[in-house]
């Protein structure tokens, strides 16, 4: 079975970027294959790891349903869950040392749940043939409430380096132990820290009852990036971000 890394946070507080940061440490320092997982209904992974999207979960789900109301011929007489199961292999991306499964905006009304519960079937489906996993979710606390966070070895709650966003932090951290979800470590990450704050928030964070991997400081060369569309494995790899990501993802002994 695959390790298992999520990402949780607030918006805006760079949790994709750091997602797409602990996919690179794996490609270069595990030099395994990675499933990443952008179970995010506004998906932007794909930009940050530089890849086009040619079919979303969500999308696929659409189809699926409005084949199924036209009552229109299946091929080779199979199941609607034969087929979907086929074209959900179908639309995951290959890149070099990783691929992407995306969850994506179902175009039809109503909420996100039935995408999330193939995200989640998927990913413990494709685990099993993974060495790593690494799940990009959405903003917020709902995808736990929903539970398509589950069985993970390692939970990233990234922050801001705000009070908020460290109370943020201690409601995921609650949410997790009241919905006892199946999740080995969880560990904070401050990230964009530009001054003296770090330590002050650092020790808000251990206050309340979090652990803190670490601090990732502001990157000007990530805000260049970002401006010009290019993804972050273009990073130096003395950039200021990719150091401090990748001396956390050390000290956490990832097996």
């Amino acid at each position: 079975m695959a390790f298992v890394i999520a990402l949780a946070g607030k918006g805006g507080t760079g949790k994709t970027t750091i997602a797409g940061l602990t996919i690179r440490y794996i490609i270069e320092k595990k030099k395994r294959p990675v499933l990443a997982v952008d179970a995010d209904s506004n998906n932007c992974l794909n930009e940050v790891l530089g890849v086009d999207v040619h079919a979303t979960i969500g999308k696929l789900r659409e189809e699926s349903l409005q084949t199924i109301r036209s009552g229109a011929e299946r091929p080779g007489g199979m199941s609607m869950e034969q087929i979907f199961d086929y074209q959900v292999q179908q639309s995951i991306i290959e890149s070099k040392g990783f691929d992407l499964m995306v969850m994506g905006r179902p175009e039809g009304p109503g909420c996100y749940c039935a995408a999330n519960n193939i995200i989640r079937k998927y990913t413990d489906k494709l685990s099993e043939t993974y060495s790593y996993v690494v799940i990009d979710n959405e903003a917020g606390m709902e995808h736990l409430s929903r539970r398509t966070t589950h069985k993970v070895d390692l939970l990233l709650i990234v922050s801001d380096p705000a009070v908020r966003g460290i109370q943020t932090a201690k409601r995921i951290n609650g949410l997790v132990e009241e919905l006892q979800l199946e999740i080995n470590r969880r560990l904070v990450i401050i990230n964009r820290i530009s001054g003296n704050e770090g330590a002050d928030l650092k020790n808000l964070a251990e206050k309340s009852g979090l652990q803190v991997a670490g601090l990732v400081p502001q990157d000007e060369a990530i805000f260049n990036l970002d401006l010009h569309g290019k993804p972050i494995f273009q990073l130096p790899d003395d950039s200021k971000a990719v150091r401090a990501v990748f001396s956390i993802l050390d000290s956490l002994n990832i097996p």
